[in-house]
C-alpha cells in the first residue's frame, strides 16, 4: 500500500553523490516538501545550489536525525561506524527507522553499534535516483517488517523498488548500483560506433540512448526475456544477427558478466569495521 509522504521527516546523513541524488529526487518527484528534508555533509557549501530550495543543510548528524522519522545513511563504507556512534543517543526505537545505502554494510553490523531493537533497512538504489528511475534493492531486520514497507513507498517514488534477501544485497549492488555505469559504458560505445560509420557525434548520442531507454522498456513492459525481443530483430544473413554475432566472438557477454563479478568481489572487501 502507498504510504503518504506529506507529513514525514527525513535525514539524509552524507549528501554526496547518492544522497544528494537521492534528495534531487524526492524533491523532483513533489511527493517530500523540502521542509520535511535535512541534509547533512562536513563541507555543507557543495550544497549551496539547493539551500534556496527550503531543504535544511546541517553539519550535525545528531541534530539532523533529531529532526526526523527516517534516517537514511549514506556515507562512504569506512565513516559509517563513526556517523552511527554520533547518532546512537538520539536513536528512538519507537520513532526512527534507520536506513543504510552504505555498500557492503550489513543489518548485522549497523545492529552492533545501534543495539537491537531499531527497525532497520538496508538499500542499494542507484544515481538514476535523481531522475525518478533508479532500481532499489532493499532488505529488512526482524524489527522491521512496517519499516521495510514504507522504505518500499519510499523508494517506489524515485524509481523501481525490489525486496530482496540480504545475502543477495552484493550481488544486487554489482549489477544494480555498478550497472548504471557499464550501462553508460555500452551506450557511449554504440555512439562511437555510430560515428565510425558517419553520424554527427550528438546524433550518435542521441540514437544510441533511446535505443537503449526502448530496449528496457520492451522488457519493463512485456516482462520478456531479452532473447525473445532480440528474435523479432534478427533475421537469417541479416545485419543485426551478423553483428551480433561478432560481438559475442569479441566477448561482449563476458566481459559484462566478469566485470560484474569483479565489482561484487570488491565491495564486499570495502566496510572494515573499526568496532572493538
Amino acid at each position: 500500500m502507498k504510504k503518504n509522504f506529506e507529513n514525514c521527516r527525513i535525514a539524509i546523513l552524507g549528501a554526496g553523490n547518492i544522497g544528494l541524488s537521492l534528495a534531487e529526487g524526492f524533491l523532483r518527484s513533489q511527493k517530500i516538501l523540502p521542509g520535511n528534508l535535512c541534509l547533512t555533509r562536513r563541507r555543507t557549501h557543495l550544497l549551496s545550489h539547493i539551500k534556496g530550495s527550503g531543504v535544511h543543510i546541517l553539519k550535525d548528524n545528531a541534530e539532523a536525525v533529531e529532526m526526523s522519522d527516517i534516517v537514511i545513511i549514506s556515507v562512504e563504507p569506512q565513516q559509517i561506524d563513526g556517523v552511527l556512534r554520533a547518532i546512537r543517543p538520539v536513536i528512538d526505537r519507537g520513532r526512527h527507522t534507520i536506513i543504510s545505502v552504505v555498500t557492503g554494510v550489513t543489518i548485522k553490523q549497523v545492529e552492533q553499534i545501534t543495539g537491537e531493537g531499531v527497525a532497520i533497512v538496508r538499500a542499494m538504489p542507484n544515481i538514476a535516483i535523481s531522475v525518478g528511475e533508479s532500481m532499489t534493492c532493499i532488505a529488512g531486520n526482524s524489527n522491521n517488517d512496517k519499516a521495510l514497507d514504507y522504505a518500499h513507498s519510499l523508494f517506489d517514488i524515485v524509481g523501481l523498488t525490489l525486496v530482496i534477501n540480504e545475502d543477495e544485497m552484493i550481488a544486487a549492488t554489482a549489477i544494480g548500483a555498478c550497472g548504471v555505469a557499464f550501462f553508460l559504458r555500452a551506450i557511449r560505445a554504440a555512439s562511437q560506433g555510430g560515428i565510425e560509420i558517419g553520424l554527427q557525434s550528438e546524433h550518435a548520442l542521441t540514437i544510441a540512448t533511446q535505443v537503449a531507454r526502448g530496449a528496457a522498456a520492451l522488457l519493463l513492459s512485456a516482462k520478456s526475456h531479452p532473447e525473445q525481443e532480440i528474435d523479432k530483430v534478427t533475421t537469417p544473413k541479416g545485419c543485426t544477427i551478423a553483428g551480433l554475432n561478432l560481438m559475442e566472438y569479441e566477448g561482449f557477454s563476458s566481459a559484462m558478466i566478469k566485470g560484474i563479478s569483479l565489482s561484487a568481489e570488491k565491495a564486499t572487501q570495502l566496510y572494515r569495521s573499526d568496532n572493538i
